[in-house]
Protein backbone atom coordinates (compact mmCIF):
# COMPACT_ATOMS: atom_id res chain seq x y z
CA UNK A 1 0.00 0.00 0.00
CA UNK A 2 2.82 2.41 0.89
CA UNK A 3 4.53 1.48 -2.35
CA UNK A 4 1.34 2.42 -4.22
CA UNK A 5 1.07 5.76 -2.40
CA UNK A 6 4.71 6.58 -3.10
CA UNK A 7 4.27 5.65 -6.77
CA UNK A 8 1.07 7.73 -6.97
CA UNK A 9 2.73 10.69 -5.27
CA UNK A 10 5.74 10.40 -7.58
CA UNK A 11 3.46 10.16 -10.62
CA UNK A 12 1.46 13.19 -9.48
CA UNK A 13 4.69 15.17 -8.96
CA UNK A 14 5.89 14.29 -12.47
CA UNK A 15 2.53 15.27 -14.00
CA UNK A 16 2.52 18.56 -12.08
CA UNK A 17 6.06 19.30 -13.22
CA UNK A 18 5.17 18.57 -16.84
CA UNK A 19 2.04 20.72 -16.65
CA UNK A 20 4.05 23.56 -15.10
CA UNK A 21 6.84 23.29 -17.68
CA UNK A 22 5.13 25.23 -20.48
CA UNK A 23 4.18 28.02 -18.08
CA UNK A 24 7.75 28.23 -16.81
CA UNK A 25 9.11 28.10 -20.35
CA UNK A 26 6.65 30.83 -21.34
CA UNK A 27 7.70 32.92 -18.33
CA UNK A 28 11.35 32.35 -19.28
CA UNK A 29 10.66 33.45 -22.85
CA UNK A 30 8.81 36.53 -21.62
CA UNK A 31 11.85 37.40 -19.51
CA UNK A 32 14.23 36.82 -22.43
CA UNK A 33 12.20 39.06 -24.72
CA UNK A 34 11.64 41.97 -22.33
CA UNK A 35 14.25 44.03 -24.16
CA UNK A 36 12.31 43.65 -27.44
CA UNK A 37 9.49 45.78 -26.07
CA UNK A 38 11.77 48.81 -25.89
CA UNK A 39 11.44 49.22 -29.67
CA UNK A 40 8.75 46.79 -30.80
CA UNK A 41 6.35 47.85 -28.03
CA UNK A 42 5.09 46.19 -24.88
CA UNK A 43 1.64 45.70 -26.45
CA UNK A 44 2.70 44.95 -30.02
CA UNK A 45 2.66 48.57 -31.16
CA UNK A 46 6.19 49.69 -32.09
CA UNK A 47 7.40 52.97 -30.60
CA UNK A 48 8.49 54.23 -34.04
CA UNK A 49 7.07 53.91 -37.52
CA UNK A 50 10.48 52.64 -38.64
CA UNK A 51 10.18 49.59 -36.39
CA UNK A 52 8.20 46.58 -37.65
CA UNK A 53 5.32 44.95 -35.84
CA UNK A 54 6.50 41.53 -34.72
CA UNK A 55 3.49 40.39 -32.68
CA UNK A 56 1.57 37.86 -34.74
CA UNK A 57 4.16 37.93 -37.53
CA UNK A 58 5.06 34.67 -39.33
CA UNK A 59 7.34 32.54 -37.14
CA UNK A 60 9.59 31.35 -39.96
CA UNK A 61 10.10 34.92 -41.18
CA UNK A 62 10.92 36.15 -37.67
CA UNK A 63 13.41 33.32 -37.20
CA UNK A 64 15.05 34.01 -40.56
CA UNK A 65 15.52 37.68 -39.73
CA UNK A 66 16.85 36.91 -36.25
CA UNK A 67 19.15 34.27 -37.72
CA UNK A 68 20.41 36.76 -40.31
CA UNK A 69 21.18 39.32 -37.60
CA UNK A 70 22.88 36.58 -35.57
CA UNK A 71 25.04 35.47 -38.50
CA UNK A 72 25.81 39.01 -39.68
CA UNK A 73 24.04 38.47 -43.00
CA UNK A 74 21.76 41.35 -42.07
CA UNK A 75 23.25 44.38 -40.36
CA UNK A 76 21.57 46.65 -37.84
CA UNK A 77 23.34 48.44 -35.01
CA UNK A 78 20.65 47.46 -32.49
CA UNK A 79 19.41 44.06 -33.68
CA UNK A 80 22.73 42.47 -34.58
CA UNK A 81 24.30 42.57 -31.08
CA UNK A 82 21.00 41.58 -29.46
CA UNK A 83 20.56 38.53 -31.70
CA UNK A 84 24.16 37.44 -31.13
CA UNK A 85 23.43 37.16 -27.39
CA UNK A 86 21.09 34.23 -28.06
CA UNK A 87 21.61 30.69 -29.31
CA UNK A 88 19.86 29.59 -32.49
CA UNK A 89 17.36 27.48 -30.48
CA UNK A 90 16.65 30.58 -28.36
CA UNK A 91 16.03 32.57 -31.53
CA UNK A 92 13.58 29.89 -32.74
CA UNK A 93 11.80 30.13 -29.38
CA UNK A 94 11.67 33.93 -29.60
CA UNK A 95 10.24 33.75 -33.12
CA UNK A 96 7.57 31.27 -31.99
CA UNK A 97 6.81 33.38 -28.91
CA UNK A 98 6.09 36.53 -30.92
CA UNK A 99 4.29 34.64 -33.71
CA UNK A 100 1.86 33.23 -31.12
CA UNK A 101 0.84 36.72 -30.01
CA UNK A 102 -2.10 38.56 -31.56
CA UNK A 103 -1.44 41.10 -34.29
CA UNK A 104 -2.22 44.50 -32.78
CA UNK A 105 -5.64 45.93 -33.58
CA UNK A 106 -5.68 48.77 -36.09
CA UNK A 107 -6.21 52.14 -34.46
CA UNK A 108 -9.11 54.23 -35.77
CA UNK A 109 -8.70 57.15 -38.11
CA UNK A 110 -6.81 55.44 -40.92
CA UNK A 111 -8.09 56.12 -44.41
CA UNK A 112 -9.58 53.15 -46.23
CA UNK A 113 -7.13 51.28 -48.43
CA UNK A 114 -8.86 52.11 -51.71
CA UNK A 115 -7.89 50.49 -55.00
CA UNK A 116 -4.79 48.34 -55.18
CA UNK A 117 -1.85 50.29 -56.58
CA UNK A 118 -0.02 49.33 -59.75
CA UNK A 119 2.66 46.68 -59.23
CA UNK A 120 1.22 45.16 -56.04
CA UNK A 121 -0.16 42.03 -57.73
CA UNK A 122 3.28 40.40 -57.79
CA UNK A 123 3.39 40.66 -53.96
CA UNK A 124 0.38 38.37 -53.56
CA UNK A 125 2.24 35.27 -54.75
CA UNK A 126 4.26 35.15 -51.51
CA UNK A 127 2.54 37.53 -49.09
CA UNK A 128 -1.00 36.24 -49.73
CA UNK A 129 -4.13 37.68 -51.28
CA UNK A 130 -4.73 39.89 -48.22
CA UNK A 131 -1.01 40.46 -47.57
CA UNK A 132 -1.24 38.62 -44.21
CA UNK A 133 1.78 36.49 -45.01
CA UNK A 134 2.39 32.82 -45.17
CA UNK A 135 5.31 30.46 -45.17
CA UNK A 136 7.88 31.91 -45.50
CA UNK A 137 6.75 35.44 -46.38
CA UNK A 138 5.93 38.01 -43.70
CA UNK A 139 2.68 39.79 -43.11
CA UNK A 140 2.73 43.22 -44.76
CA UNK A 141 -0.86 44.32 -44.10
CA UNK A 142 -0.89 46.85 -41.28
CA UNK A 143 2.86 47.38 -41.02
CA UNK A 144 3.86 51.03 -40.67
CA UNK A 145 4.43 53.04 -43.85
CA UNK A 146 7.89 54.18 -42.72
CA UNK A 147 9.03 50.62 -42.08
CA UNK A 148 7.58 49.31 -45.35
CA UNK A 149 9.06 52.02 -47.56
CA UNK A 150 12.40 51.75 -45.80
CA UNK A 151 12.51 47.98 -46.37
CA UNK A 152 11.35 48.27 -49.98
CA UNK A 153 13.89 50.99 -50.76
CA UNK A 154 16.67 49.02 -49.05
CA UNK A 155 15.93 46.04 -51.30
CA UNK A 156 15.71 48.31 -54.36
CA UNK A 157 19.03 50.07 -53.73
CA UNK A 158 20.90 46.92 -52.65
CA UNK A 159 21.52 47.81 -49.00
CA UNK A 160 19.34 44.90 -47.87
CA UNK A 161 20.23 41.64 -49.55
CA UNK A 162 19.07 38.87 -47.22
CA UNK A 163 16.35 37.75 -49.64
CA UNK A 164 17.09 36.49 -53.13
CA UNK A 165 13.84 37.63 -54.76
CA UNK A 166 13.01 40.97 -53.17
CA UNK A 167 15.83 43.09 -54.65
CA UNK A 168 14.73 42.25 -58.19
CA UNK A 169 11.06 42.85 -57.43
CA UNK A 170 11.73 46.19 -55.77
CA UNK A 171 14.14 47.37 -58.49
CA UNK A 172 11.42 46.67 -61.06
CA UNK A 173 9.11 49.17 -59.32
CA UNK A 174 9.48 52.92 -59.56
CA UNK A 175 9.92 54.98 -56.40
CA UNK A 176 6.33 56.22 -56.80
CA UNK A 177 5.03 52.66 -57.12
CA UNK A 178 6.90 51.59 -53.98
CA UNK A 179 5.46 54.57 -52.08
CA UNK A 180 1.92 53.82 -53.28
CA UNK A 181 2.27 50.15 -52.32
CA UNK A 182 3.65 51.04 -48.87
CA UNK A 183 0.76 53.48 -48.28
CA UNK A 184 -1.76 50.87 -49.37
CA UNK A 185 -0.30 48.06 -47.24
CA UNK A 186 -0.02 50.25 -44.15
CA UNK A 187 -3.71 51.18 -44.46
CA UNK A 188 -4.90 47.56 -44.34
Amino acid sequence: MIKGLVASAFGAAVVCALVALPANAQDDMAAKTTVCGACHGQNGEPISGNTPIIWGQQSNFLYKELHDYHSGERANAIMEPLAKNFTLPDLRGIANYFAAKTWPAKQGGAAPAGAEPEGITMCKACHGQKFEGGQPAPRLAGQGYEYLISAMDAFANGTRTNNLDMPGFMKALSENQRQAIAHYLSSL
